[in-house]
């Protein structure tokens, strides 16, 4: 192992570009039309942004043309959370239920009257109450609700049942789904069209694709009732303006490259995960992994060790040259206490020590050794100013 090289562990904040990627976005770079123009030039530019949408299509199981490019996962999940989202034939929603473990994209990024949101419990593993759902549901029939919960966490990696949320919003009659999948696709199979979901937005540098870009789908029959950008009439008149052509041709390779890969990759990224855990309680027997009673996605380890606290284990850690967070990367670089561990009912003190570890395409047999390397000594210091203080 090479002690002068870093291991990047922190994919679920941003995975870095595939080279085919990187590759694919410097040909678009070259490709001189605008998507829009009617000449062989804008005819190229247009056949490269219809074949990346084709393969994000493919990554999520939906039709290319219900697929909406936008910046990224932000400003897809606020515009499905606008309250202009209308499936054929149902009235538009007026009521907002979300999971109390929802991205902040969701949780502050919707625009409905907060007398009219609901936030659902989980449990201590962070999966959402489906009792409270069923009965919630149950008390607002007659009413048009928008039900939106993420298919993983992007902190435990948790993973939701979509579907039994999708049946019991159909069993309402009036509901709404939406999933904000960023965390999610390019790791696990996830289908919009096998779900029976409404809609679902995604993020292209979750799954090493360029920062920027993302998507909103929708499925047949759904649509936006106010267009998120009014001008010239991109994207089927849902978000105009001229498309960031790079940029989507990046994210549609990696979505190709995700999709070919899905399930020999998440069996390698679950074995690197399971050693790793195994690894962390060998080390520190205490500690405390988040989420360990759900199914989590392969790559995401999320733990604590009582009375490690997060800040200096993640210092210690990037001077061993090994970069992790301490849960989720939309917090201005701070270290702060998780509203998802508050959620799923863990205590301050120990969320405060709340490490996150995410493998990702690049990640080996040399990362995990040298992350536990770093751990161990990190755990050793610990331990050794406890016995000082006995």
């Amino acid at each position: 192992m090479d002690r002068a090289a870093r291991s990047y562990l922190d994919h679920n904040a941003t995975s870095p570009a595939r080279p085919a990627v990187a590759a694919a976005v410097a040909r678009a770079l070259t490709l001189p039309g605008n998507p829009s123009s009617v000449h062989a030039e804008g005819r190229a530019a247009r056949q490269a942004l219809q074949e990346a949408r084709a393969r994000v299509a493919a990554l999520v199981g939906a039709a290319p043309e219900r697929v909406v490019f936008t910046s990224g996962g932000t400003e897809a999940a606020n515009t499905v959370l606008s309250g202009a989202l209308r499936r054929r034939g149902m009235p538009a929603p007026t009521r907002l239920m979300i999971s109390a473990t929802e991205h902040a994209c969701v949780a502050v990024g919707h625009r409905f009257p907060d007398t009219m949101v609901e936030i659902l419990p989980v449990d201590a593993a962070g999966m959402l109450r489906l009792d409270v759902l069923a009965a919630r549901l149950d008390a607002c029939r007659g009413e048009a609700v928008l039900i939106s919960v993420h298919a993983a966490n992007n902190e435990t990696g948790a993973v939701q049942p979509l579907a039994t949320i999708v049946r019991l919003a159909r069993a309402h009659g009036q509901a709404l789904v939406h999933s904000d999948a960023v965390q999610a696709v390019g790791k696990i199979p996830l289908s919009l069209d096998a779900l029976g979901l409404d809609a679902l937005t995604l993020s292209g540098h979750k799954f090493a694709a360029p920062k920027g870009v993302g998507a909103l789908v929708l499925a047949e029959g759904v649509s936006l009732e106010v267009p998120l950008l009014r001008g010239g009439g991109q994207e089927a008149r849902l978000r105009c303006g001229t498309e960031n052509l790079p940029g989507i041709v990046g994210m549609g390779e990696a979505g190709r490259i995700a999709h070919a890969a899905l399930a020999a990759e998440g069996l390698r990224l679950a074995a690197l995960r399971n050693r790793l855990e195994a690894g962390v309680r060998a080390l520190a027997p205490e500690a405390v992994v988040f989420g360990a009673g759900a199914e989590r996605l392969p790559n995401t380890l999320s733990f604590a060790v009582p009375g490690l606290e997060a800040a200096t284990a993640l210092i210690a850690l990037d001077l061993a040259g090994v970069a992790v967070s301490s849960g989720s990367a939309c917090a201005s670089g701070k270290v702060a206490r998780s509203p998802v561990l508050a959620a799923m009912g863990v205590s301050p003190a120990l969320a405060a020590g709340a490490l996150r570890v995410s493998f990702g395409w690049n990640s080996d047999e040399d990362d995990l050794q040298r992350f536990l390397e770093g751990f161990e000594r990190v755990v050793s210091s610990l331990y050794r100013r406890r016995g000082q203080a006995a």
